[in-house]
């Protein structure tokens, strides 16, 4: 991602329905594991890994641009700058792995899968959130410097390969995906991250919140969802 989208996301972020929904996300599925050590790979401005250190974790984000780690110790958080292939931790010693929105930026995601297992103890979790189904794939991937979008066997599969076992892996964005999927189709170089009318941006964020309560999880959506523990 260039630094000019990266700026661009960081003054949606605190805002924007899409940034709000994986924050709520991110908060429910973490809600009642107990807090140890975490890394935030792929941290970008900082958002989840505020959550993170909300939800009592202690917590670095690791990142790999200069301006989006500046910007993520500019809000007060502990930030390493740092390659995903080659996590500056110790072999088991961190509790979680989170990592959302970055594996399908890295060609080899099969390292970042084996760091991610390398530096987890034995009983630590996994959180990975990536894109969707090569179906979506669209001018917004290519924006935003995607080399990929996922189905549920392949992440399931590279997860696995290096020795987690995956506890659950859902659709996020389910209730959206046919919106999505026609406004993708005459894309061919354009980000969707924009700023939003806040009636509309109320009501988007309204449809992604409805989605915990309806029993969608195994349909196709935008991204998938994958928690798993390192045995």
């Amino acid at each position: 991602m260039d630094e000019q989208e990266i700026r661009k996301s960081f003054a949606l972020e605190q805002r924007h329905w899409w940034y709000a929904g994986r924050r709520a996300l991110v908060r429910r599925l973490l809600r009642g594991v107990p807090a140890g050590r975490a890394v935030d790979v792929g941290c970008g401005g900082g958002g989840n890994t505020g959550v993170l250190r909300d939800l009592g974790w202690t917590v670095a984000g690791l990142e790999h641009s200069p301006v989006a780690a500046a910007i993520a110790a500019g809000r007060g958080l502990d930030v390493v700058r740092g390659d995903a292939r080659a996590l500056p931790f110790a072999d088991g010693s961190l509790d979680l792995v989170m990592s959302t929105d970055m594996w399908e930026h890295v060609d080899d995601h099969e390292a970042v899968a084996a760091e991610s297992a390398r530096v987890l103890r034995r009983g630590g979790r996994l959180l990975v959130a990536v894109p969707c189904s090569m179906r979506l794939w669209s001018g917004h991937d290519v924006a935003l410097g995607h080399v990929r979008r996922y189905e549920r066997d392949e992440l399931v599969g590279l997860v696995e390969r290096h020795g987690l076992r995956v506890t659950d892996v859902r659709s996020w964005n389910v209730l959206l995906r046919p919106v999505a999927r026609l406004r993708r189709r005459n894309n061919r170089s354009e980000s969707e991250m924009d700023e939003v009318h806040p009636v509309v941006n109320a009501g988007l964020r309204a449809v992604v919140g409805a989605e915990r309560f309806l029993p969608v999880h195994r349909l196709p959506g935008i991204s998938l969802v994958l928690r798993a523990e390192k045995p």
